[in-house]
């Protein structure tokens, strides 16, 4: 059954992004990404230290001192990841209000545009070796840890496809590469599922490491989008979308937490 929970959340995430992509135009696709970008987050950043740092730190096994320096390799892992552009999270596009030059998403498209999908690619199933050691861990943890990352996933994808398609790739065109992207989740969960379930004194560790990872996300890749003076209302609306990401993730932990935390595995 565990095996079926990271196999059906790594794909509902590809799944979401590619019906939410092909079924919108581009213009309303345009305008709610940067809502989305507020969402996850709140999602994100909540999930990361409400919910999975808690859970690793509460294994007595691992150190403190150790599960500090995992937190700090990851953040330093990943950093370097994005300087060589395998991490990069593309949200922008013409359109998106970032006053963006014209053909910027036909640049994006090309040689850089397969680098974002290659990177989102690599991400996509880092994404689904970190589902997959959160279901191992916790079944509740793990239903978290997919919620947080398909709340990502779903403007990051949505943001691919906005390029692709401006860019001049047809539609079914631009969903197949986006639905591709999505898969390396899938088979990223299956693979962690057979190679993190032996190693079980190793839990806390990769959960500290998918901290690592989404408060990286949060802080160096989507708060700075966040960061441009916006009239108040708008300002108002990021807020609330933000806070609508951290109480989802709260009405998960309390749920979580009177239903039990039973073993997922």
């Amino acid at each position: 059954m565990t095996l079926l929970y990271i196999v059906l959340s790594t794909f509902i995430g590809g799944l979401l992004s590619v019906l939410i992509a092909a079924s919108l135009t581009v213009a309303l696709l345009g305008r709610i990404v940067k809502h989305l970008v507020s969402l996850s987050t709140g999602v994100l950043l909540g999930t990361a230290l409400l919910n999975i740092l808690p859970e690793a730190f509460e294994n007595r096994a691992a150190p403190p001192q150790g599960l500090f320096i995992t937190l700090l390799c990851g953040l330093m892992f990943f950093f370097l990841l994005e300087k060589v552009e395998l991490y990069r999270h593309n949200h922008h596009h013409e359109g998106d209000g970032h006053h963006h030059h014209h053909h910027f998403d036909a640049e994006q498209a090309g040689r850089g545009g397969m680098s974002v999908l290659l990177g989102d690619s690599i991400h996509n199933f880092c994404d689904g070796i970190i589902i997959a050691a959160a279901f191992l861990t916790d079944l509740h943890l793990g239903l978290a840890t997919a919620v947080a990352i398909i709340a990502h996933e779903i403007p990051q994808e949505v943001g691919d496809y906005i390029v692709l398609l401006n860019a001049g790739l047809s539609r079914s065109k631009a969903l197949a590469f986006n639905a591709i992207s999505g898969l390396a989740a899938v088979a990223g969960g299956i693979v962690g599922y057979f190679i993190v379930g032996p190693w079980e004194a190793l839990f806390p560790y990769l959960l500290v490491a998918a901290s690592s990872s989404f408060i990286y996300v949060a802080v160096a890749d989507l708060i700075p989008q966040l960061q441009r003076r916006l009239p108040w209302r708008d300002t108002v609306l990021q807020l609330a979308w933000l806070g609508a990401g951290l109480a989802l993730v709260v009405v998960i932990v309390m749920v979580s937490g009177e239903h039990g935390s039973p073993g997922g595995h």
